[in-house]
């Protein structure tokens, strides 16, 4: 099966369909909407049920298993945020708050693309390393925190060197900078971490690890067999969110819609090989691509409006959200799939006679 064979055969699957669904409810200005009530509980859902088989993986592995991949996992978000910086700043030419912003909601991970990735890779009939849910959980809040702690850095030099220009700041000014500095970083790392998003997630892991495989045969048919069908139903909902928001795309300008395919593209891709040289399976490999490759639009909202104020929301809640994620779920998972299939099946070096083939 070629690339696109993949992608068309994803087209056609339950997930992506519901999905397309939902934009298609939104844009013919249907009333159709999930109650609250569902909407707030299908997250808690899906990140209990991939906590749980993400605990019972880590018992079958062990810690040490995770830890590498970890460790290069948060590397590479630091520098792939530090990188989205440069490029938006300098390239883009957004402001400072806004790039910082963009930064981080590209460096963050997205739970519910982690989600669908779990699924599409089940489609499949392939698995991954259970643990890639930790990482996912330790993730979330790296990004922002580099990205808020860089942004009051910043404010912080301007707010000095304007007074060394200008001698019109006083000392007092400095200070309350500084110390709004400090309240804004450990605002956003009490709401990373207690956040229901990361407790749910955390929570499940322990618990998945305590009642191990005999433990979960109970729950099972809660939190496995009904898992695909969560996903379809809470994705309507993002169809319907991300249809109601296509006008806005017109307005986040063709640099911005760019980036928001090709750095989740290269970031993906660098993932799924660096995830192959660590010897992850070819699951693995996919969804620690994805980890990169998504990003966050639940997390970033609500942590940015209060971290980075002056941050447009509009920017990056359209282009994660009306961008990203419908081209993460149609076209790169699968193309990162048949990346991490020919690396798997016939090594790295074969994969680039491949690309030259093509």
């Amino acid at each position: 099966m070629d690339i696109l064979e993949l992608i068309q055969s994803n087209l056609l699957t339950p997930i992506v369909l519901f999905f397309i669904f939902g934009i298609i409810a939104a844009r013919i200005k249907s009333d159709l909407k999930i109650p609250d009530a569902i909407s707030e509980f299908l997250p808690i859902y899906l990140l209990a049920a991939i906590g749980l088989h993400g605990g019972i993986e880590m018992r079958n592995t062990g810690f040490e298993a995770m830890f590498i991949p970890m460790l290069v996992a948060i590397g590479l978000s630091l520098l792939f945020t530090l990188n989205h910086y440069q490029i938006l700043r300098r390239i883009g030419k957004f402001n400072l708050f806004d790039s910082y912003a963009l930064a981080s909601t590209y460096g963050a991970v997205g739970a519910v693309t982690f989600s669908v990735g779990l699924s599409f890779l089940k489609n499949q009939g392939v698995s991954s390393e259970g643990f890639l849910a930790a990482i996912l959980a330790v993730l979330e809040p790296v990004a922002f925190i580099l990205a808020i702690f860089l942004t009051n850095m910043a404010v912080s030099k301007q707010i000095k060197t304007k007074k060394e220009s200008f001698g019109k700041i006083s000392d007092s000014e400095i200070e309350m900078g500084i110390s709004e500095t400090k309240t804004n970083l450990k605002q956003v790392l009490h709401e990373s971490i207690t956040g229901k998003a990361i407790v749910i997630l955390l929570g499940s892991i322990v618990i998945g690890y305590i009642i191990g495989k005999e433990g979960f045969s109970s729950i099972s048919i809660v939190f496995d067999e009904l898992f695909t069908g969560a996903i379809v139903i809470f994705l309507i909902e993002m169809g319907i969110i991300a249809g109601q928001r296509l006008e806005d795309i017109k307005k986040v300008g063709l640099f911005l819609i760019s980036f928001s395919i090709i750095m989740p593209t290269f970031n993906g891709i660098v993932g799924v090989i660096v995830a192959t040289f660590m010897d992850l399976s070819l699951g693995g490999a996919v969804m620690f691509g994805l980890l990169l490759a998504s990003a966050s639009f639940i997390a970033a909202p609500a942590v940015l409006r209060h971290a980075i104020p002056q941050a447009k929301p509009s920017l990056y809640i359209t282009s994660a959200l009306g961008i990203t994620f419908p081209y993460n779920i149609i076209v790169l998972l699968p193309i990162m799939f048949m990346v991490s299939s020919i690396l798997h099946n016939e090594g790295s070096i074969d994969l680039f006679n491949y690309i030259l083939q093509e």
